[in-house]
């Protein structure tokens, strides 16, 4: 079973949920950059969570169903249509063989996901299917998607109307905005901000720079200063770490992030605000609230208890359906 990439798109990547267990040799995570829609759409066609998904870009490649899938969007809207009708994302589909799946208009967010019942048949390297675009490694032969790819899938689908009758609650997908206010914990390096600075770093707007892409996204706004310019001492970083440059200007780690940076750490996003900042672009603005790591833990805590309550009854829906 196989789709086929008819046309390109910008930058249409296999990916799961990351490379994990190996910062330590100077090997990045990689991974989709919106965990938390991936993890949903998976969950929601009974995958295992971590199943590689296809990550793309506006424009979006168009597919062809080469046999007959049911499959599932999530994260930005791109207008997905199978053949002339238009689909909602968070939901499952059933594609019919010969079926093609086009995008026409980006509505919100910069990053779709497309997760297929069975997973995409994909090499894992140190145990993930992402794609390491840097080392030209993993994913589907280490690069993005281009006509005539075709990627396979597990599983034959029929067309059972039971299984798309149903979709994800509003209250387990991200409050996604262009707009946002992104909360975070103290980095090692906030308290070494001058005062008007950090004042600023929590009151001011910032822009997502066209210079900004997986690795990380750089924001432009007002400068910030340390009281000391001291040189730090290469530390580790992470998915969401935000550093301040040499400049006064701030970048956001992102996905493809390096494992370590020496530049100060003023705060780190929680968790539970990554797929936010993951749907954001160039020209979309950010703010910042802190809240405490008991705050975060808490948030995260909350949410994968919701995420286990979808999991039972997706479990439950596809055990009586056979």
């Amino acid at each position: 079973m196989s789709v086929l990439i008819e046309k390109n798109g910008v930058l249409s990547t296999i990916q799961d949920l990351g490379r994990t267990g190996f910062r330590r040799f100077g090997i990045n995570t990689n991974g989709v950059m919106d965990k938390t829609a991936v993890r949903l759409i998976n969950i929601l066609l009974g995958n295992d969570e971590n199943a590689a998904v296809l990550e793309m870009h506006f424009p979006a490649p168009k597919i062809a169903f080469e046999e007959a899938a049911i499959i599932a969007l999530g994260g930005a809207n791109f207008g997905a249509n199978l053949d002339d009708e238009l689909i909602e994302n968070w939901r499952p589909v059933y594609a019919e063989k010969n079926q093609t799946l086009s995008f026409t208009k980006k509505t919100f967010g910069n990053r779709a996901y497309l997760a297929v019942k069975g997973s995409f048949v994909i090499n894992r390297w140190l145990g993930s299917a992402s794609t390491n675009l840097a080392a030209n490694i993993g994913g589907f032969n280490g690069r993005s998607l281009k006509k005539g790819d075709k990627l396979f899938f597990r599983q034959w689908a029929t067309n059972n109307g039971q299984r798309t009758n149903y979709k994800i609650s509003k209250h387990l997908i991200p409050r996604y905005s262009s707009l946002p206010t992104v909360r975070v914990v103290a980095g090692a390096e906030l308290e070494k901000l001058m005062a008007l600075s950090k004042r600023n770093f929590f009151s001011c707007n910032f822009t997502i720079s066209q210079h900004s892409n997986r690795m990380g996204f750089r924001l432009t706004g007002e400068p910030l200063y340390l009281i000391d310019k001291a040189e730090l001492v290469s530390s580790a970083v992470d998915f969401g770490t935000i550093q301040l440059l040499p400049d006064g200007q701030m970048i956001i780690l992102m996905a493809d992030h390096q494992t370590s940076g020496g530049y100060p750490r003023v705060a780190h996003v929680v968790s539970a605000d990554l797929p936010i900042l993951a749907q954001l672009g160039a020209g979309d603005k950010i703010s910042f609230q802190a809240i405490s790591i008991e705050e975060a833990e808490q948030l995260t805590l909350e949410f994968e208890k919701n995420l286990n309550l979808l999991r039972i009854g997706v479990n439950s829906k596809y055990a009586s359906e056979h």
